[in-house]
């Protein structure tokens, strides 16, 4: 599956909106956990390996960082930091 890098948000302000306002009231520490759970869940719903590499070395290098994912890829283990998460 290839990753598409078109628009595809058929209410794009209305979601940015949302993702805004999910993140109001929110400690840094907080709204840095939401978003790796926003994440993650995104991931899981879209489910192919190679998209999801695609998808972290085209936002790596959109930022302006080295590519790294296929180095990362070649290893075979990624090491992601663990979020930590406010007791409920």
């Amino acid at each position: 599956m290839l990753l598409s890098t078109r628009p595809n948000l058929q209410a794009c302000d209305d979601f940015y909106e949302a993702l805004i306002a999910t993140h109001q009231g929110l400690e840094t520490a907080q709204s840095h956990a939401l978003n790796a759970r926003l994440v993650l869940l995104l991931a899981n719903h879209i489910g192919h390996q190679g998209t999801l590499l695609h998808a972290l070395e085209l936002a790596r290098t959109s930022a302006g960082f080295a590519p790294a994912v296929a180095e990362l890829a070649e290893r075979g283990a990624v090491t992601p930091v663990a979020p930590v998460h406010a007791a409920a």
